[in-house]
């Protein structure tokens, strides 16, 4: 679904993305993990057109990722960010209708899918006519959840989407977003400082240090051969990550 290859970005003065080869197989969720400043938002970034490597290209299901495409694309891949990056001045159903409504969705439509949404996400409906700052943390994110999936994408990208959260609401939203990723049967990146979450969300582990994949694959390869000294201070820091 979504590949990189040979692609790096520099940002200032210093490198955050050194040359990185990825690929993201179709229907898995792959989850960027690393301390801040590691690369994994540039790398996210870059997969949605937000950002452009100096150097290397990312093909988007089969596509090369170029400026004359990027908008049409981008109506195929879902952006959560943390708190749901909504607009304030927008209720929670016109901020999750924005991009269908651009589009040109007739309303009933429009409440329908809402309306689906909603219940797969466990938002109360009537949520939907308050503004952000009525709303809670957990609920925001939900909104941003909603509003990612509206246009049925077939990549979902999630930049630290819980790092705001109540510990507890984290807990329950992150059971919610397993049962979605199942449900729906999508591509998935997602960004967490977060070495539990990382193992309870996701299907492969991309651990990131200093703009550089040090290492991936499943839970157990990054627990048992650890192949970089970070790696090795990184999993005894994360040593209580249920095996």
């Amino acid at each position: 679904m979504i590949v990189l290859r040979g692609v790096s970005k520099r940002l200032a003065s210093a490198m955050a993305l050194h040359p990185t080869d990825l690929q993201i197989a179709a229907g898995h969720t792959a989850v960027l993990i690393g301390p801040s400043g590691s690369g994994k938002s540039t790398l996210l970034r870059l997969m949605i057109g937000l950002l452009w490597p100096d150097e290397g290209q990312v093909e988007y299901d089969g596509a090369l990722l170029t400026s004359a495409n990027v908008m049409a694309l981008r109506q195929r891949i879902g952006f959560v960010v943390q708190e749901g990056g909504l607009f304030p001045h927008l209720t929670a159903r016109a901020n999750c209708s924005l991009m269908a409504r651009y589009l040109g969705w007739e309303r009933a439509r429009l409440a329908t899918r809402i309306d689906e949404l909603a219940a797969l996400v466990r938002l109360d409906p009537s949520h939907l006519d308050r503004f952000p700052r009525q709303l809670s943390g957990g609920q925001r994110q939900r909104v941003g959840l909603i509003r990612a999936l509206m246009l049925d994408p077939n990549l979902l990208l999630l930049d630290e989407p819980l790092g705001a959260i109540d510990p507890l609401v984290r807990a329950e939203l992150q059971e919610d977003l397993r049962t979605i990723f199942r449900t729906l049967h999508k591509t998935v990146v997602l960004v967490t400082h977060d070495l539990a979450e990382a193992a309870f969300l996701g299907d492969t582990i991309v651990l990131l240090h200093e703009g550089r994949i040090v290492q991936q694959g499943s839970l157990r390869r990054l627990l048992d051969s650890p192949s970089d000294p970070f790696v090795t201070r990184f999993v005894q820091a994360h040593r209580t990550v249920p095996q």
